[in-house]
């Protein structure tokens, strides 16, 4: 039986971790590093940190940030935010990253994805996807914090990326993103069915029942929060006792 991952996400923003509702109206919930710190107690199986605002701005993501916190955490750690090029990949790497994600840049070249995949393997590309709802029942891929729609189809960007070598999916809802009214099952089933590789479901989660949803109701491999975790409204340990209580693998 797979092991399902529960996986915290900062949101940072000029050093400072950040949260908002369908990625607008942000507010402060504190130091990235001081909350690595309490989410590797906590036992979460991985932590993802993106600099949100990275390509929209054009600037590289925080690496000395990044530095401090793969020294502070001892568990995988997936960086993105602002990764355009394979020397960025590189220095996310060295900066003690374990894995890297790319959203907008693989938009632009989707040759990034293979390119990564073959110098540092695929293990260690995440393609990060932020889907919006279309008016035809649809989902559009969106880029630069959401800011920009691609008109691209969330499902096939998901196939061909994994055809290009990626070796996991981050799939945020941008509908639900915030709202802790669920995640998205029906976008989140109809990726992860359809791929080979791991999909991380992101945007929505709320309570502990939603969670058990989307692990039952959909092939995802991991889920994802922020809200919910940086304001201690749910405790990862908590909810992983009621997921295995849910007959739902994980790590204890």
């Amino acid at each position: 039986m797979i092991t399902k991952r529960i996986i915290p996400c900062l949101d940072v923003k000029d050093g400072r971790v950040v949260k908002g509702t369908n990625f607008v109206n942000l507010r402060d919930a504190g130091d990235p590093i001081e909350i690595a710190k309490l989410y590797n107690t906590k036992g979460a199986d991985e932590l993802v940190f993106l600099d949100i605002t990275a390509s929209h701005e054009n600037r590289d993501t925080i690496v000395d940030v990044v530095e401090r916190t793969s020294r502070e955490v001892f568990m995988p750690l997936t960086v993105g935010g602002g990764i355009r090029t394979i020397d960025d990949f590189k220095k996310i790497l060295r900066a003690g990253a374990d894995k890297v994600s790319v959203n907008s840049a693989a938009v632009k070249n989707k040759y990034l994805i293979s390119e990564a995949a073959d110098k540092f393997g695929s293990q260690c590309v995440v393609l990060a996807i932020d889907a919006k709802r279309r008016g035809d029942g649809g989902f559009s891929v969106y880029i630069n914090g959401g800011r920009i729609d691609t008109g691209i189809d969330v499902i096939e960007w998901a196939c061909e990326a994994e055809e290009l070598g990626a070796g996991e999916i981050l799939l945020t809802s941008m509908d639900t993103d915030g709202t802790k009214s669920g995640f998205d099952i029906e976008i989140t089933s109809k990726v992860a069915s359809l791929l080979n590789i791991p999909v991380i479901a992101s945007g929505g989660g709320g309570s502990k029942e939603h969670f058990k949803d989307i692990f039952t109701k959909s092939e995802a491999s991991a889920a994802l929060a922020a809200t919910l975790f940086h304001y201690r409204e749910l405790e990862i340990p908590d909810l992983k006792e009621y997921l295995r209580q849910e007959n739902i693998n994980v790590r204890i």
